[in-house]
């Protein structure tokens, strides 16, 4: 199946960060701001999980949240996670099936790192799942302002002027 038969039979939308998704599960339980770290200002369910696709040349875009986001690789091409930390460390992790180059089935994304998504066959595409735990909100997503991130991690303008807008 190609990228838009993907995108139609999983009723994906466009994503403000770049790709498709749609949000396949929220908790129906969730837990009070006292309940969860100071970071956060409004409840928050459990645990929610996401399809998203990504389609050659498009990128995710830097961002962040406030949590944690396990990736998970399901179908397609590798895609290369590009982490900048907290501690200004540039982290390339690759997504999919093959070990042999280096791939994973998972990745860990901790709350407030910067990333992006890139997929690597520049023909290709790939189709991995998000899950957030506590549950994610638009309010706790934040993308990244180019000249701010440069001027945050002048080392790594020339990744942030590639996935960028």
């Amino acid at each position: 199946m190609k990228a838009q038969d993907w995108i139609k039979r999983l009723e994906l939308q466009a994503h403000p960060e770049g790709g498709y998704y749609k949000e396949t599960y929220r908790c129906n339980e969730s837990l009070t701001p006292v309940n969860l770290p100071q970071r956060f200002e409004q409840s928050h369910c459990f645990s929610t999980a996401i399809y998203y696709l990504l389609e050659a040349p498009q990128f995710s875009a830097f961002h962040r949240i406030k949590q944690d986001e396990v990736w998970h690789f399901y179908h397609g091409s590798t895609l290369t996670i590009h982490v900048i930390n907290i501690n200004g460390k540039y982290l390339k992790l690759k997504l999919g099936n093959n070990p042999k180059q280096g791939c994973s089935f998972q990745h860990v994304i901790q709350a407030g790192d910067w990333f992006a998504a890139s997929v690597d066959d520049p023909t290709g595409f790939s189709l991995v799942g998000c899950t957030v735990a506590p549950g994610f909100e638009f309010t706790d997503f934040e993308l990244a302002k180019r000249n701010q991130l440069i001027e945050l991690f002048p080392k790594h303008h020339q990744i942030i002027k590639q996935l960028t807008r």
